[in-house]
């Protein structure tokens, strides 16, 4: 779950930082139109994410763990919060605050995985 959940929330960060993000050879293969982006690793892992207008929802699959997922981002200012699960019933919470460059991300799940981290424009996650 924390890998799933590291991606999604670290490709979150990467379409807020290149809105013109359409397609990342080394990483994944990506599709986009004016709200969706769609993407597909070489290992099997797909998500997508699909804004309207505060709101963001991301929809995924999880290669390894074999199980699907989605999750909603509601946006405030420099604050969003999110709540997602996944198939295997799974839930988790979190949110991201944008400081600066900075984005410090935190989340807690019902699997007993929880995080802080913290991901920069110029330095990554």
């Amino acid at each position: 779950m924390r890998n799933a959940l590291k991606l999604a929330l670290m490709s979150f960060s990467m379409l807020g930082a290149a809105n013109a993000w359409a397609q990342v050879p080394a990483l994944a293969n990506c599709t986009r139109s004016a709200n969706l982006l769609a993407c597909v690793d070489g290992e099997g892992n797909a998500y997508s994410v699909n804004t309207v207008g505060s709101t963001i929802y991301l929809r995924g699959f999880e290669a390894i763990g074999k199980r699907y997922w989605a999750q909603t981002n509601s946006r405030y200012g420099q604050l969003t919060f999110f709540t997602g699960i996944a198939s295997d019933g799974e839930a988790w919470v979190g949110y991201n605050r944008r400081v600066g460059w900075t984005t410090i991300n935190r989340f807690s799940s019902s699997g007993g995985s929880s995080a802080k981290f913290t991901c920069s424009r110029i330095a990554g996650c």
